[in-house]
């Protein structure tokens, strides 16, 4: 609607009598004529002399009026909002979910039910709605909603709308249009006399696009009378009328049964002055679709291709829908011939079959489906055909019968179109629940020889358990009985048996409904259940009965583990053992019993914790004795894994006892002892060592590879060579990789070279990694060497060397330092070489040196042929936009013609014009570039657009992007709010407020709906140059109150005077007054005035209470703010305070020291059904650690854990602070017990982070805490092998300026020099805030070889970027120049904006794009891709 009145000519109506066009009929009166002279004023309200005419003959549910209703005060009310940043990122999920929803509207033409919801549900939850958020939440309950039928969307808006109201949403004439225009997609009868009524009580006046849709809504009933009304007060107002208005006449005549005059309003609409377009053409199509004239519709067809109007598919779509729906589905073929598939044919497709399976009509959809072109494409090539899954579920969701989906499968199948339809559909059944349609369908495939899987059963079974519903569990075994799919052992385990009071209860209800219980899945099953349960006495007795059947220990080991753990029967453990090690039954075919019962063992020690084992070492000493009566051995392997557990374990007498059950003990006596780690020290150190070991003769390889390390660690060639000439023995591959990298760094092609040949000839099989290999080449074809290059990149080709992302950047510099000296043969040699072999895929990027080297010395023809060739070897086009704005700016008319006809016939038309236009938009040439965008069926390319924008705004040219915007306001498919969001941002960076505004104006001349993004950003421009926001600004309050002015505490009385209220105020002006205040941040104002109305007796809505309380907690008195309760809760029976308020006052308890009082409301929120934050929980809990109260701590675990993962609490929260606690209380060793057992009961993961407990006690500066620790960080690294404490402690030393402390770990714990992903995540955060580059330089000095140098330099100049240091950065710079590394874009970038803003000049090219291009770039030359599916 929106672009149609955007481009439509106005009409006026005349005063005369309307609407008839031809002849007399009942539902018209006579017509003199349509139009008078042109009117362009805005829209006026409806009085209430003209709204009493507007009846309406059909009922409509009461019931259905109150959603649309509000109160009359509404207008103008501020909404509700928070005045704390208290849900961050709450707020940054919502606002994900949002612009996914938009997304999916704007790529797909529809939403689903389930994202719908979920972002309904989360604006529920926030309670803080948008009108923007609000808007598009109703736009989507209409046709977005292809997959419900129209009563459900109907509902849903009504209910977006009722609770948006209650949640404070403000609703204006544009959310009365959007619900609107859901009524009438949804075929919704209402009142539209009520609808204007509820509209004036509101405050809100009707516009011209009210009317419209008024019009429409008595046109889609056929009641041109009611249609008549409106036009004739439309007329009274000077509303223009326009192509909208038609369109619906067209509707209503047809739909009230006169067909002529529906016809006759097109030569209307021609004689007053307004050509009908392709949507006044449709509606007559559609009118005759519903009357079934297919004759008429191929009339009206030919007459709009004649008239050189275009339909699209999707409006041919919108006749077979009308057609189908009058129930005149035979005629359907003949409009699908008539589709052209064009781009976005499939989507389109896609909500046109959804419909009408919605409407229940799905072999008409089906009929559709099998038009699409993708579909058959694909099935021809053999490769997947699986679409029509869109199909399958939503009949599956919509119920449709098992035998209509077994034909549509048998139809997709034998069509080739899909590779296992019924297999889909049976999981869409089996996902949906519905257990009668999934039997259903699974006889079917048994009867086509398909197997059928016990799991195929789990989710029918699932709820039952959940449920305890034995009847329902009895159902799907008798189902799976049927189809010969017996239950296997976890399937009566995890989903049978729980729903039974007891296995014996279990075994009787199954054999009496007739299901067998002898089988060895369900035997399996009961020997779990009595192992989970401790009942081994009775787990004896079942597996020694001779009837037990063969089952491998495997099915039950993990059960048999638990109940060992919780036993103290030892003489059952012994006997149940002593089975597993004779009896073969337990044993799989072809494996011993013996070593099937020794890994059993080896599992049990495995599974138990350090405190278990030590709680319980007299029974495991029993235990192990019993074994060694009943001379029962393990292997040694077995003895070694079971010490290595126990000896962590502190327990070496059970370790006596478990050897006593080894085989062969002369083995264990006789093995070696660990070999010793450490950190040896630095350069001195190593020699004085290597010269030890020399002396005596002793094997010095990995000292000496030490010392080769840390020389080329320090960057000191010489001594490196002088050493490995010295050593020449001890020199091994790794130590001629260092070397040769270290001889790269240093610009030494020569000797680089002959430490490669020496590799190879000690070692041929020798591969180095790809980063070396690449620096080689660099050095090598820098220095004249090409050939040996080539033989370099070959070599990595041969040993079939992993070619990194960081590899192909190493590369393109490597091109490109080519090209800059114009040595275009070296570029070819190497660029034929590296993509013949295929080390790496031909790009743009790799392919544009070659074109550099034309462009650099302005040869445009050379540069053009480059690209050519690139193209014609490649298929890539490098750098053809800076070729074809050359061309354009030279006005080599000829060459650029040339340039066009390759690119067009190789790329595409629309590529073809979209280089065009950019390149006569860069050269100012913006009259032919007007022709060329407006060129008719071309489409937005957003990727495109954003480019030349993004390329704009990092050259600051405001008439360019100005003009692109302008330009492409008719653009197919183009999206306004974000070309204008892309102005916006250029008027941010050159501070241009005026052009701001005049922007802003524009964008409400084209009827565009901003997203929040947008106002934002034009709030800020405003505000940053104080000017007035015209509108209201969609933002969480992120204001910081003890920041204010003091002259706004000097002017708050005269202020608080001013915006109070007058005396004969009602409580609707104090509920305004109230919450403008509270917006403001005048809150003391606002309590001054609240206070007032209570000495009154006067009463305000909840809201206003809950937004004062609030902004009183945020800014921290929290006894104003229970005095503001204790006034609601007089005057509002049962006041309750919102989420977000009670939030509020726990995190406002917790920082006055009243832990007790907040934990009391936490507990009353969840009684209340209210959902704590994160913020506020993790408060509450450390509060509660600063007290020592454990107890406090476990309990509110015990609440949040009914609150499951919504709240997103990290997992160490309770462990960390609960340690700190214990820690307070001086009970250290409670502390690292709890804190040991989180890396000892699994593996380290980044999830289980200890920093915080360590940076508290460094901060409290508690010595005897800190020794403890890092005792425990050292025995977990030592002996479990478990890294991560180790590593917290360290960076938290290295954080803190205890640099010594930190060496010294690293002597104790030298595998913490491994732990690189911990490394490289601490660098990434500290270098986001200003002097850390200290740190930064600590770590490498310590770690030298954590990261590649050139990592180590990016950040070093990110945080020089930060600090505004341009001198170090400039030393950095040249260091990095001088040793021959590589600097990436994003840095170069950095360095290049730190040159400017000290006014100097920059001494290289700067990169041309902008910071979030190249941070972008860098992120996903970091970040695998993902498998295609």
């Amino acid at each position: 609607m929106a672009a149609l009145l955007r481009s439509a000519r106005l009409l006026k109506i005349s005063p005369c009598a309307l609407l008839h066009v031809k002849g007399t009929h009942k539902h018209v009166a006579t017509i003199s004529g349509y139009c008078s002279r042109a009117v362009c004023r805005r829209a006026a309200g409806l009085s209430g002399s003209v709204t009493s005419p507007f009846s309406y003959s059909s009922a409509w549910p009461c019931s259905a009026l109150r959603y649309y209703g509000t109160a009359p005060e509404q207008k103008g009310v501020v909404k509700d909002e928070p005045s704390l940043g208290v849900r961050t990122k709450q707020a940054q999920q919502f606002d994900w979910a949002l612009a996914k929803l938009d997304s999916s509207v704007r790529r797909t033409g529809r939403v689903t039910k389930t994202l719908l919801q979920r972002i309904f549900h989360d604006i529920c939850r926030t309670g803080y709605p948008s009108g923007n958020q609000a808007l598009l939440l109703l736009r989507s309950c209409g046709s977005l909603l292809p997959e419900l039928p129209f009563a459900e969307r109907t509902e849903l808006a009504h209910r977006v709308w009722e609770k948006l109201q209650e949640l404070g949403a403000t609703y204006d004439v544009s959310h009365y249009n959007a619900l609107l225009k859901v009524y009438l997609q949804n075929e919704f009868r209402f009142s539209p006399t009520d609808f204007l009524a509820r509209m004036e009580a509101a405050n809100v006046q009707p516009n011209r696009v009210t009317y419209q849709r008024l019009i429409a809504a008595y046109c889609q009933d056929g009641d041109i009378e009611g249609a008549s009304k409106i036009l004739a007060f439309m007329k009274s107002k000077d509303l223009p009328i326009t192509e909208a208005v038609f369109n619906s006449l067209v509707t209503g005549h047809s739909r009230a049964g006169d067909m002529e005059s529906a016809a006759n309003i097109l030569s209307v609409m021609s004689g007053a002055g307004i050509e009908p377009g392709p949507d006044t053409y449709l509606a007559l199509l559609c009118a005759y679709a519903e009357k079934g004239d297919l004759a008429k519709i191929k009339e009206t067809l030919d007459t709009v291709e004649n008239k050189d109007i275009s339909l699209m598919d999707r409006d041919l779509m919108q006749i077979m829908f009308s057609l189908t729906k009058a129930g005149h589905q035979q005629h359907v073929p003949e409009i699908v011939e008539r589709m052209r598939h064009e781009r976005g044919y499939v989507p389109d497709a896609m909500n046109l079959c959804l419909s009408l399976i919605t409407q229940g009509f799905e072999d008409t959809a089906f009929a559709v489906l099998k038009t699409f072109p993708s579909l058959q494409a694909e099935s021809q090539n053999g490769d997947n055909p699986d679409l029509g899954n869109f199909f399958l579920r939503h009949c599956v969701n919509m119920d449709k019968s098992p035998e209509k989906l077994v034909h549509f499968c048998k139809d997709l199948k034998d069509s080739n179109l899909h590779s296992a339809p019924l297999q889909f559909t049976l999981y869409c059944a089996l996902d949906s629940k519905k257990t009668a349609m999934a039997v259903g369908l699974m006889k079917t495939m048994k009867e086509e020889g398909l197997p059928i899987r016990p799991h195929y059963f789990w989710p029918l079974l699932t709820q039952h358990q959940k449920d305890r519903n034995a009847p329902g569990t009895l159902e799907v075994l008798k189902a799976m009985q049927e189809l010969d799919a017996l239950p296997d052992v976890d399937t009566y385990s995890n989903y049978v048996l729980p729903t039974f009071p007891s296995v014996d209860t279990a075994r009787a209800t199954l054999k009496d409904a007739g299901c067998a219980v002898d089988t060895a899945g369900f035997i399996s099953a009961e020997v779990r259940n009595e192992a989970a349960r401790g009942n081994l006495s009775g787990l004896l007795s079942l597996m020694s009965s001779s009837s037990f059947p063969n089952i491998d220990l495997g099915a039950f080991r993990g059960s048999l583990i638990v109940g060992f753990k919780g036993s103290n029967d030892v003489e059952s453990m012994t006997k149940i053992t002593e089975l597993l090690y004779n009896d073969s039954r337990f044993s799989q075919a072809g494996t011993d019993s013996a070593d099937n019962m020794a890994y059993f063992l080896y599992n049990l020690f495995d599974g138990m914790t350090e405190t278990e084992v030590q709680a319980k070492e007299e029974k495991l000493r029993q235990y192990l004795n019993q074994l060694e009566q009943k001379n029962i051995t393990i292997p040694v392997n077995i003895y070694r894994g079971i010490r290595n557990i126990l000896d962590s374990y502190h327990v070496p007498e059970l370790i006596k006892d478990v050897l006593a059950l080894v085989d062969n003990k002369e083995s264990i006596r006789a093995s070696d002892a660990p070999s010793p780690r450490g950190f040896e020290g630095r350069v001195p150190s190593l020699e004085k060592k290597l010269e030890e070991l020399k002396s005596l003769a002793k094997p010095a390889g990995a000292i000496f590879k030490q010392l080769i390390s840390a020389l080329c660690a320090e960057e000191n060639l010489s001594r490196a060579l002088e050493m490995k000439a010295e050593y020449e023995e001890e020199m091994t591959p790794s130590c001629y990789a260092l070397l040769i990298n270290l001889c790269c760094r240093h610009d030494n092609a020569e000797e680089a070279l002959n430490l490669k040949r020496e590799l190879a000839r000690k070692d041929s099989e020798v591969a180095l990694d790809a980063n070396k290999y690449m620096s080689l080449v660099k050095v090598l074809s820098k220095h004249g060497k090409l050939e040996e290059a080539v033989d370099i990149l070959k070599e990595m080709k041969e040993k079939d060397v992993a070619v990194k992302d960081t590899t192909v950047t190493l590369l393109f510099h490597t091109l490109n330092s080519a090209a800059l000296k114009g040595d275009s043969t070296t570029i070819r040699r190497l660029q034929d070489t590296i993509f013949t072999l295929g080390l790496v895929s031909p790009s743009s990027n790799l392919c544009s040196p070659l074109v550099t080297v034309y462009l650099e010395s302005g040869d445009l023809t050379g540069a053009l042929e480059a690209t050519m060739e690139c193209h014609k070897l490649y298929n890539q086009l490098p750098r053809i936009h800076d070729i074809i704005s050359g061309l354009v700016e030279k006005g080599d008319t000829e060459l650029l013609q040339k340039a066009m006809d390759f690119v067009s016939q190789e790329r595409g038309e629309m590529t073809m014009l979209y280089d065009l236009f950019f390149a006569f938009m860069q050269t100012g040439r913006y009259r032919e570039a007007r022709k060329i965008i407006e060129t008719p069926g071309l489409r937005a390319r957003p990727g495109r657009l954003q480019w030349f924008a993004e390329k704009c705004i990092t050259g600051q040219q405001m008439e360019t992007l100005e003009n692109m915007v302008d330009m492409t306001a008719k653009l197919f498919e183009c999206d306004r709010d974000e070309m204008y969001h892309y102005l916006l941002r250029l008027c941010k960076d050159t501070n241009d407020w005026h052009k701001a505004e005049a922007v802003w104006t524009k964008m409400q001349e084209e009827n565009i709906i901003p997203r929040e993004r947008t106002l934002r950003l034009l709030a800020d421009i405003l505000k940053s140059n104080n000017q007035e926001v015209p509108f209201e600004v969609p933002e969480v309050w992120y204001e910081q109150h003890e920041a204010k002015d003091n002259s706004e505490v000097v002017r708050g009385q005269s202020a608080a005077s001013r915006d109070s209220p007058p005396k004969e105020a009602s409580a609707a002006e104090y509920h305004l007054r109230v919450m403008t205040l509270c917006k403001k941040g005048k809150v003391q104002e606002a309590f001054n005035i609240l206070k007032e109305t209570s000495r009154k007796g006067m009463a305000l809505g909840p809201a206003s209470y809950d937004a004062l309380i609030k902004s009183l907690l945020a800014s921290g008195n929290l006894e104003d703010a229970m005095a503001v309760k204790d006034i609601a809760s007089k005057h509002i029976s049962g006041f309750q305070l919102s989420d977000l308020a009670s939030n509020l006052h726990i995190i406002t308890q917790v920082k006055h020291g009243n832990i007790k009082d907040a934990l009391v409301n936490l507990k009353g929120m969840l009684q209340a059904d209210q959902v704590p934050s994160q913020l506020a929980i993790t408060r509450l809990v450390q509060g509660l650690s600063s007290h020592g109260d454990v107890q406090g701590i476990q309990e509110v675990e015990n609440l949040v854990k009914t609150l499951g993962p919504s709240i997103n609490l990290s997992s160490m929260l309770f462990v960390n602070n609960a340690a700190l606690a214990h820690i307070k209380n001086g009970d250290i060793q409670s502390a690292v017990e709890g804190l040991e057992s989180v890396y000892t009961q699994g593996s380290d993961s980044p999830q289980k982070n200890i920093s915080f407990v360590f940076r508290k006690v460094l901060e409290a500066n508690n010595e005897d805490a800190l020794d403890k620790l890092s005792a425990m960080a050292e025995r977990l690294c030592n002996h479990f092998a478990s890294y991560r404490a180790a590593t917290d402690l360290f960076l938290q030393y290295l954080d803190t300026g205890r640099t010594e402390e930190a060496k010294f770990l690293l002597q104790r714990c030298a595998a913490v020099v491994e732990q690189k992903d911990a490394m490289m995540s601490y660098m990434t955060k500290i270098s986001q805030k200003p002097g850390q580059v200290a740190k930064i330089k600590t770590l490498v000095e310590l770690i030298p070889d954590f990261t590649e140098k050139e990592t180590v330099c990016a950040y070093l100049m990110k945080c020089y970027a930060v600090d505004k240091d341009l001198s170090s950065a400039k030393a950095l710079y040249a260091q990095i120049q001088a040793e021959g590394l590589q600097l990436d874009e994003l840095s170069l970038k950095r360095l290049a904006s730190l040159y400017r803003d000290a006014g100097e000049t920059v001494p290289f090219e700067e990169p041309p794009e902008t910071f979030r291009f190249y941070a972008q770039k860098l992120k996903e030359s970091k970040t695998p891709s993902p498998a295609d599916n």
